[in-house]
């Protein structure tokens, strides 16, 4: 099929030559010149991934319209940050093609879900969410993993599943679009305070029981606003969550860890180079569940470091000195 790639950093350089590796015709966009005479001419993206190279078949584009010209598939490959203003050009260019969105976070200020933002701009597009373990790197050189795609029209669910499908790259269907939403989301912010308890040197135990309490954190949010529980236990929950939290590929990881030693947010965000999109998710998240009367207690702490100055070992010694509970308080399960 014809497919076009808005997004040229890690994930969508990445996706976009599984897409070609597969068979299908990929045509890639990335609004740097820069970046585009490089991919054009020596077939590779250094600055996003070392040791890749495009499959011979992409076809790269520095001209948006060029790139979603005949396709019938688009796959949104930007920040969650770019979601609404890459959505406007597809409609302002008139585009039916079916969107399959890779971002994971909520937009700032309105708190929407990137499903949610679609419905509003492009109303008439089949839409998908593809979510899971996975990170841009290793699918870069065909490792084994596997995702899922979530959409409310279960047809077309099945149609993206059989397009991504590979040998190394195994898709399951999933019909919980708030659950699946709301997992790759929140996983951003739980996985930037397993960077910062790594960078503060706290040891496995102190991760493990931060990874726990983060999903039950995440499904008590979720639930609440009408996400299947069972959908927090799946890929693009606590598989998403595992992967994002124990890696170094994450860059919610490594932005936490680089707080965690002590740099501020500015210079962590600079030294990465790339968008973390748990730092904004967090505020996001905090100020959704606040409105919400929903207890976050990792995710207001962490919003206190990121934002309001607290010290990260203060945040912990907070976390640890909460009043006893069970376990199961508050998880909204029913």
């Amino acid at each position: 099929m014809n497919i076009g790639v808005i997004g040229s950093g890690s994930w969508g350089s990445a996706i976009g030559n599984l897409l070609a590796t597969i068979g299908h015709d990929v045509h890639m966009y990335t609004r740097s010149d820069e970046q585009y005479r490089r991919m054009k001419e020596y077939g590779d993206n250094p600055h996003y991934l070392k040791d890749f190279h495009f499959a011979p078949s992409v076809q790269f584009h520095c001209n948006f319209d060029e790139a979603v010209r005949d396709t019938d598939v688009i796959v949104l490959a930007v920040p969650t940050a770019a979601i609404r203003e890459t959505m406007e050009k597809i409609r302002d260019n008139g585009s039916r093609a079916i969107i399959v969105n890779l971002a994971k976070g909520l937009e700032q200020g309105s708190h929407l879900r990137v499903s949610e933002i679609a419905k509003a701009i492009l109303p008439e597009n089949p839409f998908v969410v593809l979510s899971g373990p996975s990170h841009a790197e290793e699918v870069a050189k065909l490792l084994p993993t596997t995702v899922l795609v979530c959409s409310e029209n279960k047809d077309i669910a099945l149609k993206v599943q059989d397009l991504f499908t590979y040998d190394a790259f195994r898709v399951y269907v999933q019909d919980d679009m708030i659950g699946v939403e709301i997992g790759g989301a929140l996983k951003n912010i739980i996985a930037l305070g397993a960077g910062l308890s790594d960078g503060l040197g706290y040891g496995d135990n102190a991760k493990a029981a931060l990874m726990t309490r983060g999903i039950t954190e995440i499904q008590r949010l979720g639930i609440a606003l009408g996400a299947k529980p069972v959908t927090f236990q799946g890929l693009s929950g606590i598989g998403d969550l595992i992967v994002t939290c124990t890696s170094v590929h994450s860059r919610n990881w490594q932005f936490g860890n680089r707080i965690g030693k002590g740099m501020d947010v500015e210079e962590a965000i600079e030294d990465i180079g790339q968008v973390v999109e748990g730092y904004k998710t967090t505020k996001a998240a905090y100020e959704l569940a606040k409105d919400m009367g929903i207890e976050m207690p990792i995710t207001e702490k962490l919003y206190k470091v990121l934002y309001g100055g607290l010290e990260p070992r203060r945040a912990v010694l907070d976390l640890m000195q909460r009043p006893n509970k069970h376990e199961n308080e508050k998880i909204f399960l029913l």
